[in-house]
This record gives structure tokens, C-alpha cells and sequence, in this order.
């Protein structure tokens, strides 16, 4: 029986953070394989340290994707953060880039041919979420987290905002009660801000945010609002601590509310099922739980790599079903194709629509006309029930 009265938190990073930064570099290469290629194979990782980018990994797609056309890929992605900082800006940092050719080892597994249908790019484990605790179905503590930089980030882009830099991390304390959150017992804000301004007027500004997000009634006791807990935050993003990418997975996910298994999502193109299987688990859970056949849902699957469908799958609704768990396993599998191709064709993942998931969370968005975060529909709540009866 899970707690009924306990605190909980989640954290996000902006855009601007050295992480970030590299995981959106990594998206944006697998963008431009997209746009010039679906079928393009990509696996790109960024490093990123003071005025230095480093591309890393293998590829397969067209010529026409060169190592330069991937280098001004980053700088572009960096001059859209807003890095223009002595330390680290879009125009003077220093690109290079050691992208290889695709091992034909992993290829002959994964392509498909007349003897066999497309297997997965690797072997693992992913986990999907979702619960009734807010209207995105997802968990209330990083949704606020995400929500209270996404807001600072957007008037900073406006031009309202011209005191804060592109560098920011938030972390959100909620109190639950009969297993429902109730309000936040303590909520931490650190961000870049110019060096002619103080700490009393970067909360001022923050605090602004902060209320404007979170629900009635829900801010902490002032002593429980930390802006800037160290004083100064002048030097940010990877001039002040290096970024790899895939280091934030849980802030990309859930924030530490549900099981992950461990695979990051940036940089890898949509054959890779630590990524497909991911989108795939969270629409599957999402949609269980819009259906109102639960108030959480976890959903796991696993693959072995060459190996066109998954090996498990696993559900548990945390004793908040109204339906038994093996029965939504043995369902599943009709309402939606699970093995790799059949995701990429189901959520139509081959298209360049993976920078903008790779800041706020990959989960809980809104989704596109252009087909970005497809994996947040509710189409499945009718197939499910009728799966079911």
C-alpha cells in the first residue's frame, strides 16, 4: 500500500543549462539527418566546456550532411539559447566534430530485409508514466519545476527580461495528503543574472513566476523560497561547468516519480527504443490513465537488439485500477504495434521534430500540428476500452 502523507520533489534545468545545451545540439543533428533523410541512423552525443564544442558518435545518412553543416547546426542551437557571453558564445566557440560512419555490425541487426522485419537498435528496458495528478497526466512535482522556468525562459526570449541569463535550475517540494498534493512546502530558483543586479531584486523577479504558476494557495512560507541560495550566479551554461550530453534523464522523464531504465533520449534517432519505446510506454500509460482505468500507470517494456518486437511488457497501477493488470498486458500489444517499426510509423517518428523536446521535459507537452510529441495524444482511450470489453 503506497504512502498516504509524505513530501516529494522534482527538479528541471533550463535551456541554458551546460546539459541541456548539449542535449539539444545532439537533437538538433538528428533533426538534420531527418529533414534530409527519415531513414537516417543517428547516434550523436555533445560535449560542451568554455568557447569548445565537441560532436562525438556515428551516423548513417546522406553526403549532403557534412561535419560543417553539423557545426553550424550547434552554433545555430547556441545563438537560439541566447549564449553570447565572453566565455561561451554561438559565434566564437570552437566546433569540432568527430562524427563517424554506422558500424554494419549494428546495421545487418537493425535494417530490415525480405528474411526479417526491423529489430531494435539495442537491448534494454523503458519505462513509461502517467497519473491523474494534473491535466498533463503527469506527476505535479516536476511539472511545477518545468513550468516555473519554461515561464522565465519565455519573457526572457520577449526581451522583458534582460537582467537573467539562459543558465537556470528549479526544484519543487510538494506535500501530499491522502496521496494528492497539496501544496509546496519549499521551492528552489537558481539563475543567471547580469552582474548589475543583486540578489534581492533576482528574487524579486522570480518570485513573480513562481506565483504566477503555481495553483491558489500553494506557495511556500517566504523562508522557504530560495533565489539564489549561494548570493551570485553571473557565470553560466558550459563556461562555468561542462555538458554532456544525456545527464539530465530523470528531469527529462519524471522527475524521480516513476522507474526509468536508464537510457537517454537526445541525440538518437527513432529506430533507437530508448527512445521510441519510451514516446511508445508514456502514450500507453497516458491513455490508460485518461481512460479512467487508473489513477497511476507505470508501463514497462524490454527488447533485444535485432529483434523486431518487444520481449515483456509489464503494468502496474499501483493498487488504483479498476481493471487487473494482466489484462492490459495481454492488450496492448493489439491496440498498438510495439515493435520498432510499428511505433515510428504509429507515432510517425521520422521527422526533425526532436530539439524542441530536449528542454522541460520530453512528457506533459502539448502536441504539434507538425506531428512534435505525437506521444501526447489521447487517441488510444477508445481502443483501449473497446480492446477491453
Amino acid at each position: 500500500m503506497s504512502r498516504a502523507h509524505y513530501q516529494f520533489t522534482s527538479e528541471s534545468v533550463s535551456e541554458g543549462h551546460p546539459d541541456k545545451v548539449c542535449d539539444q545540439i545532439s537533437d538538433a543533428v538528428v533533426d538534420l539527418f531527418l529533414s534530409a533523410d527519415p531513414y537516417a541512423r543517428v547516434a550523436v552525443e555533445t560535449v560542451a566546456t568554455t568557447n569548445r564544442i565537441i560532436l562525438v558518435g556515428e551516423v548513417r545518412g546522406p553526403e549532403s550532411v557534412t561535419p560543417a553543416a553539423m557545426a553550424d547546426v550547434a552554433r545555430q542551437c547556441v545563438k537560439s539559447i541566447g549564449y553570447e557571453q565572453s566565455g561561451f558564445h554561438w559565434r566564437d566557440a570552437d566546433v569540432q566534430c568527430y562524427v563517424h560512419e554506422q558500424s554494419s555490425d549494428i546495421a545487418q541487426g537493425v535494417d530490415a530485409s525480405a528474411a526479417k522485419d526491423e529489430g531494435a537498435g539495442d537491448q534494454g528496458i523503458m519505462f513509461g508514466y502517467a497519473c491523474s495528478e494534473t491535466d498533463e497526466y503527469m506527476p505535479a512535482p516536476i511539472y511545477y519545476a518545468h513550468r516555473i522556468l519554461h515561464e522565465i525562459s519565455k519573457a526572457r526570449h520577449a526581451g522583458t527580461l534582460p537582467e537573467l541569463g539562459p543558465d537556470a535550475k528549479s526544484q519543487v517540494t510538494l506535500l501530499y495528503e491522502q496521496g494528492r498534493p497539496v501544496r509546496a512546502t519549499s521551492i528552489v530558483v537558481s539563475t543567471q543574472h547580469v552582474a548589475e543586479i543583486g540578489q534581492e531584486r533576482v528574487r524579486e523577479i522570480v518570485r513573480g513566476y513562481v506565483e504566477s504558476v503555481m495553483p491558489s494557495g500553494w506557495m511556500p512560507e517566504e523562508h522557504e523560497l530560495y533565489v539564489n541560495p549561494t548570493g551570485r550566479f553571473v557565470t553560466g551554461g558550459p563556461d562555468g561547468d561542462a555538458g554532456v550530453t544525456g545527464r539530465k534523464i530523470i528531469v527529462d522523464t519524471y522527475g524521480g516519480a516513476a522507474p526509468h531504465g536508464g537510457g537517454a533520449f537526445s541525440g538518437k534517432d527513432p529506430t533507437k527504443v530508448d527512445r521510441s519505446a519510451a514516446y511508445a510506454a508514456r502514450y500507453l500509460a497516458k491513455n490508460i490513465v485518461a481512460a479512467g482505468l487508473a489513477e497511476k500507470c507505470a508501463l514497462q517494456l524490454s527488447y533485444a537488439i535485432g529483434v523486431s518486437k518487444p520481449l515483456s511488457i509489464y503494468v502496474d497501477l499501483y493498487n488504483t485500477g479498476r481493471i487487473k493488470e494482466e489484462r492490459l498486458e495481454g492488450v496492448l500489444g493489439e491496440v498498438m504495434d510495439l515493435s520498432p517499426r510499428g511505433i515510428r510509423e504509429h507515432l510517425q517518428l521520422s521527422r526533425p521534430i526532436y530539439q524542441r523536446t530536449a528542454a522541460y521535459g520530453h512528457f506533459g507537452r502539448k502536441p504539434d500540428n507538425d506531428g512534435g510529441f505525437s506521444w501526447e495524444k489521447l487517441d488510444l482511450v477508445e481502443p483501449i476500452k473497446a480492446a477491453l470489453t
